[in-house]
């Protein structure tokens, strides 16, 4: 399958100063390209080593010894790309690692491409695409959930429901074709009424996949979260004590954030792609008039809303403009400064909006925590588990499971409407093949290149 044999090499750590660097070397003259480059006291060569072993040596252009290094010997299928592999472990200097990597380059490798090792590892069966797909999820992963979500896939939780429900509509176009072709040993004598059994469980787990898109995308990407309220509220307060840092600009005086902050923040293993916005007001100041516009544009688009309410003033008409907007939203509303003396209650609150309402002081830091945990119940119901439960997090994947979806409705319209069983086949293929373009299994080579041109070099 559009398969590349030459042996290849790139820098597989990160090039910058630090402990350790890894050139990694792959392909069947992997170890005959680390010979040319390596020297061990006993004279001995890495290809007469056994596999699976680290060995102590030299690496060295002619004469010349470039460093002293660690090699990791995994000789095929048993290694990442199911190929022969060459791990040398260096020094981590910039220029050591080039000047290896050049070695490699001049001992009969070429340089990797972007993502080659990990496409290898799919063109050879080594892994299929969800996992391959998975691998730059960790990598990129930014907190707690990402990353056992992403290590989930990687160990095959969607390969394996994937391949569960591929199995059940192969085997249905199998039966078809074959009583088709067969009609007078295998009868389709109330065929429909069983195919319709069986495709309904097979729509509900994949409108539970498409489901948990919504909350994949959450723990892959963060929850896009705005602060809003009325000048002066003191929300660019709250904003500072969240990222535990002077971050945003406060004063006393009222309209001071004319524009908007944007940081990223983790509550309890959950990223917050967090917004702080002007405050929302009339005003005639052309300026700080765009900054509200802004503002409630951001709110409009937001994952979670935090609306910081002023307990030691009233409630004004700026208030009940707020909440009138943001009534149809996730809303958390934080009622703060309650280090003051307290003018709004959190019942007049609820009077108008009917969403949680948290005590809080940004001069304290008090009630942040209650609001740590609301946030986690209200978006993953107080627990996210990825022992059983699996997220789509790629929307690459979410598309091929509606198209799917789309498929097998298209299935039960056809039975409904008692059309020839020909039509269920070419329907459920269309399913079966559109879950294949999740495996790997129906994708074609531009699309495989597109997948892997995404990661870094090295990997």
């Amino acid at each position: 399958m559009f398969m590349n044999t030459d042996t290849i090499a790139a820098i597989s750590t990160g090039m910058t100063s630090s402990g350790i660097g890894i050139v990694r070397i792959s392909g069947t003259d992997a170890f005959a390209v680390a010979d040319r480059m390596y020297r061990a006291k006993s004279g001995k060569r890495l290809s007469d080593m056994p596999s699976h072993t680290i060995q102590y040596g030299f690496i060295a252009d002619g004469s010349e010894i470039i460093d002293e290094v660690l090699v990791m010997l995994m000789r095929a299928p048993r290694s990442f790309t199911a190929e022969d592999t060459v791990e040398i472990n260096c020094h981590g200097g910039v220029y050591a690692m080039k000047r290896i990597l050049e070695l490699a380059v001049k001992s009969g490798a070429r340089l990797a491409e972007p993502g080659e090792f990990t496409k290898r590892a799919f063109l050879n069966g080594r892994i299929d695409l969800s996992q391959a797909e998975a691998v730059i999820d960790v990598i990129q992963a930014k907190n707690e959930y990402a990353l056992k979500s992403s290590v989930s896939q990687l160990k095959g939780s969607v390969l394996k429901v994937i391949r569960a429900l591929r199995e059940k509509i192969i085997y249905e176009v199998a039966f078809i074709e074959s009583a088709l072709d067969d009609p007078e040993h295998i009868s389709l004598d109330e065929y429909p009424e069983r195919l319709q059994e069986q495709i309904r469980p097979m729509k509900e787990e994949l409108e539970k996949l498409i489901a948990s898109a919504e909350n994949g995308k959450r723990i892959r990407e963060g929850i896009r979260t705005v602060i809003v309220g009325k000048p002066n509220a003191g929300k660019s307060s709250l904003l500072n004590v969240l990222l535990g840092e002077e971050r945003a600009i406060v004063t006393e005086i009222a309209g001071t954030t004319r524009d908007t902050l944007e940081e990223e923040i983790q509550i309890h293993g959950v990223s917050l792609q967090i917004i702080d916005t002007a405050g929302i007001r009339d005003t005639q100041d052309t300026v700080e008039k765009i900054g509200v516009e802004k503002a409630l544009a951001y709110a409009e688009d937001a994952d979670l809303i935090l609306y910081v309410a002023d307990a030691a003033t009233g409630l004004d008409e700026n208030d009940i403009r707020i909440m009138d907007k943001i009534r149809e939203k996730k809303v958390i509303v934080l009622l703060n400064k309650m280090d003051l003396e307290v003018v709004t209650s959190e019942e007049q609150i609820r009077e108008i909006l009917n969403k949680p309402v948290i005590p809080v002081s940004a001069k304290e830091e008090s009630g942040i925590d209650i609001l740590e945990n609301t946030i986690k119940e209200m978006f993953y119901e107080g627990k996210i588990s990825f022992n059983d439960e699996v997220y789509i997090t790629n929307m690459r994947q979410k598309a091929a499971l509606e198209a799917a979806l789309e498929s097998l409705c298209r299935v039960e319209e056809s039975i409904a409407m008692q059309m020839p069983e020909d039509f269920f086949s070419i329907d459920l293929m269309s399913a079966y093949e559109e879950l294949g373009n999740i495996t790997g299994e129906s994708v074609g080579e531009d699309l495989i290149n597109e997948i892997f041109g995404r990661f870094c070099m090295g990997k």
